[in-house]
């Protein structure tokens, strides 16, 4: 049985028309024959989408019980044995209720994709989990409801459902989208012209991206190597030298006169595995690239310019920018460069040739591999002053058993010894003097420097070309040999780095640490040049100009001076090495470190700002949900005590006693619960700026819970309290523990339903008395746990007139400023505890007992006077959340 497929209708925000043109789709297909059922739509009350789905067949929804609420959920296990053609499934991204088949509705769909069944769904781009943290950097609003991006690539067929941003906030002002209480909120914050054009742009880079993937897909199964330019993309080729800032930021400038380019940087590394390139170079030249937007490459390949074409057609590049080269004129001649190859096989690909300053510094000629030491060399001297003498004697004893011919191949055997040990000019060194030796001791006239015959004198000749060409083959892959172990070691080295670093919690100090230890030096230290400081002939040497940022060992240097080697990292860092000298050979992996400290503690710095910067972030975070939430819940008491004192102060009407009571009542219980509003803010900005006053009390629970009782209001609902005669007392602020108890208690009426009053409990343990505010409602999902408790929180965007939603955020830190903690907890049966958490008092006299735990004590249950539910203390305003009954303050 084959999978199903896939089409995903992608919309910037809600409103731009996803489900409908999901239905009108649906509707196409049936009039075309196609079996098409509504497994789950969600018509949010919108008459047009409810008529377009009115007259298509509709899979039963599975029903859940979760805390006493029935929910519905998409029912997989029924739309499976139906088996349509195609079944309509809308929120790809939804959460699903706990008791469902799977925990996310994208689950359900790929359940039934694989029964063979086609599916039609809606997301929004926000949902998708890679634009998570860029959605929420936007719009202030981290979504919880997220689904991983390759389920939507997955689709054969995505369609962007696009609308102007001023049409989508026409919709919303025309009421097409939220119900009326919900539009001037939405208006102001998610809907904002911004935002929604940030998400559009969003919508159409991911949907741009994902039709480059075909198309790269589509290339590749139909064998196209040519450039199809529909997007620029530049590449810029990196040979690892100090030419290569100024050829990347040339490439950038070019990719940057198109919108939507695309700059790839892209190194060649040989693939046998030697160094060819400085990795100190490349590792900053990674740096830049992605600095500057960009992404590095790295390809192996036996041949520059093959390869490099091959990485440049394969991702449908449209120009290449390489360096001019710095070989010499001789060897550009007897092999063509880089450049004029790349130029040649490039075809429709533009090649940039850019110039740099370090053009003017050739490369050396042949031979530039790594020297012999003196030591090698020296040996290989005295192998051929010592082999070759007692070589001529030897065969000198055996001059009747061996020909001229044997003579000379024992002759080229010992100048392979010899360039074996001591390289290629002790090798040419014994091989002419072995030629001069065959002259004089073995090739007639013996014992003088003429050759009688003509082809001694070819063989002669042709053992001194032979030797020479051996020696100098032979001297090139030993000091091949010997790269190919340097190279080991050293990508050795760097891997052990790169594993330190990554597993460490300090990269800086875990990099500099494995330098140190690496290579044996007593201390390593990182210096940054003081801004400023000012460029001086001794600046090096002057401790007022430096900046210890990081270092390891035994007394670190202050000043580059200090140190017995000095790199630079940047124009205004300088890695400092105290202990020894550095060996020429090991200088660029030192580099390479180098360049990583730079990278590290850049690293370090932007961590160390986004630290400090954070809290401003939360405190501008704070002051604009302040701002917008006071925007409303400021303006309705006053204008309600603003009206009734207007009415009671005119002269056009004559009130009756029984109206001016109304009026002036009318105006109290506002400018009263403005009052309550505003010690509500003052008190949480005492909070946040760690400010907040209290006079502590010792008093009892029950007199505490029986004070917020009364001080809910007039008598309504009741409250079941049970409260142990022998429990601790409590130091508090009587009055913010008042408030705390005021918040939660007002909550739990709210949402417990009828015939299930709230209760009170009290209980001591391990030196702390909790008090337990439970109640039997649908309850708060854990995952919103946190959420309820954060300033000006909102579990949705419904307005209310109850608040700015500061009830629980004010009222655990109250609870945390005395010392305490308020926590929720799942109500057994179903419901929410809010569980507050105060120290005891110790008894201090003689006579008295530590309190025994009561849990083993059986409470007197008292059933309070009925209070009412409403009017509710000030910032215990409801929450809405869309997804579940719940709506707590927060």
């Amino acid at each position: 049985m084959s999978r199903g497929r896939l089409r995903v209708y992608l919309g910037a925000a809600p409103g731009v028309g996803k489900t409908f043109r999901m239905l009108d789709e649906a509707h196409r297909r049936r009039d075309r024959g196609t079996d098409v059922v509504i497994g789950y739509v969600e018509c949010h009350g919108r008459r047009r989408t409810e008529e377009r789905a009115m007259d298509l067949e509709i899979v039963p929804r599975q029903e859940i019980t979760y805390r006493g609420v029935v929910f519905t959920e998409l029912d997989v296990g029924a739309v499976i044995s139906r088996h349509p053609g195609v079944v309509l499934v809308d929120e790809l991204a939804h959460t699903n209720i706990p008791g469902a088949r799977h925990a996310k509705r994208w689950q359900d769909v790929e359940e039934i994709l694989d029964a063979g069944i086609d599916v039609i769904t809606t997301v929004n781009i926000q949902h998708l989990e890679s634009l998570n943290d860029v959605v929420a950097q936007i719009t202030g609003i981290t979504q919880r409801e997220t689904v991983p991006d390759q389920v939507v690539r997955r689709a054969e067929q995505i369609e962007l459902v696009d609308m102007t941003p001023e049409a989508l906030r026409r919709r919303m002002a025309h009421g097409n989208i939220y119900t009326p209480e919900k539009i001037d909120a939405a208006l102001g914050n998610y809907f904002r012209v911004g935002n929604l054009t940030a998400l559009r742009e969003l919508a159409l880079l991911w949907l741009a991206d994902k039709v480059d993937d075909q198309l790269d897909r589509y290339r590749a199964e139909h064998h196209i190597s040519s450039t199809w330019e529909t997007r620029e993309r530049v590449v810029v080729a990196l040979a690892g030298g100090p030419e290569g800032d100024t050829i990347i930021r040339r490439a950038a400038r070019v990719a940057a006169r198109t919108k939507g380019s695309d700059l790839l940087a892209v190194h060649v590394a040989r693939n046998d595995g030697l160094a060819g390139a400085d990795p100190a170079h490349l590792a900053r030249q990674r740096a830049l690239v992605e600095h500057l937007g960009g992404t590095y490459h790295q390809v192996v390949g036996n041949g520059v310019p093959t390869a490099l074409l091959d990485f440049a057609r394969g991702v449908n590049a449209t120009q290449l920018v390489l360096g001019v080269s710095r070989r010499h004129r001789l060897a550009q001649v007897l092999s063509p460069s880089v450049g004029t190859i790349t130029t040649r096989e490039s075809g429709p690909i533009d090649v940039h040739l850019v110039t740099h300053e370090t053009r003017r510094q050739p490369l050396p000629l042949l031979g530039v591999t790594q020297a012999l030491s003196r030591r090698r060399k020296a040996t290989g001297y005295a192998v051929a002053a010592l082999g070759l003498p007692a070589l001529t004697v030897l065969l000198s004893w055996l001059r009747g058993d061996l020909s001229l011919p044997s003579d000379i191949l024992l002759f080229l055997a010992w100048i392979v010894v010899t360039a074996l040990v001591g390289g290629l000019f002790p090798a040419l060194v014994a091989a002419v003097a072995a030629f001069l030796l065959l002259n004089y001791y073995f090739t007639p006239p013996l014992y003088r420097w003429t050759i009688a015959d003509q082809e001694n004198l070819l063989a002669l000749v042709v053992f001194l070309a032979v030797a020479v060409a051996v020696s100098a083959a032979v001297d090139r892959a030993a000091r091949t040999a010997m790269d190919a172990a340097r190279a080991r070691a050293e990508a050795e080295t760097l891997s052990t780095v790169a594993g330190n670093v990554v597993r460490g919690s300090r990269p800086l100090l875990a990099l500099l640490d494995q330098l140190r230890e690496t290579f044996t030096f007593a201390s390593v230290s990182l210096l940054v040049r003081r801004p400023d400081a000012l460029p001086r002939l001794d600046a090096r040497s002057d401790p007022a100009a430096w900046r210890l940022a990081a270092a390891v060992g035994d007394r670190p240097c202050v000043t580059p001076a200090e140190g017995d080697v000095d790199i630079p990292v940047d124009e205004t860092t300088a890695l400092v090495l105290r202990g020894h000298a550095l060996d020429a050979a090991d200088r660029r992996v030192v580099e390479a470190f180098a360049a990583q400290a730079g990278a590290a503690l850049h690293q370090e710095h932007l961590a160390t700002q986004a630290a400090a910067v954070k809290p401003l972030a939360e405190a501008d975070k704070l002051r604009t949900a302040l701002l917008s939430a006071v925007s409303h819940d400021l303006r309705t008491p006053l204008a309600s005590a603003k009206a009734a004192i207007s009415s009671l102060r005119s002269q056009d009407v004559v009130f009756s006693e029984e109206d001016r009571t109304e009026l002036l009542a009318t105006a109290d219980e506002s400018l009263e619960r403005l009052v309550r509003l505003v010690e509500n803010l003052l008190d949480m900005s005492r909070l946040q700026a760690g400010a907040l006053g209290m006079s502590p009390q010792t008093i009892s629970v029950a007199d505490a819970v029986a004070k917020a009782l009364a001080d809910l209001g007039p008598p309504g609902r009741p409250v079941v309290a049970q409260i142990p005669h022998r429990l601790p007392e409590i130091r508090v602020d009587p009055g913010l523990l008042d408030r705390i108890l005021a918040n939660v208690l007002s909550n739990a009426l709210r949402y417990s339903p009828r015939g299930y009053p709230p209760m009170v409990t009290a209980s001591a343990y391990a030196g702390n008395v909790e008090i337990r505010v439970i109640d039997h409602g649908p309850g708060i999902p854990t995952t919103h746990w946190d959420q309820v408790f954060l300033p000006f929180q909102r579990l949705g965007d419904r307005v209310t007139d109850n608040g700015v939603g500061l009830g629980l955020a004010l009222s655990r830190g109250l609870a945390e400023a005395m010392g305490g903690h308020l926590d929720p907890e799942i109500t057994p049966g179903g419901g929410l505890t809010m569980t507050l958490q105060l120290p005891a008092v110790r008894p201090t006299g003689p006579a008295e007992h530590p309190p025994e735990d009561t849990a083993d004590v059986e409470p007197e249950p008292t059933f309070t006077e009925p209070v009412a539910a409403a009017p509710h203390p000030a910032g215990t305003a409801d929450t809405h959340d869309d997804d579940h009954p719940e709506h707590r303050d927060g």
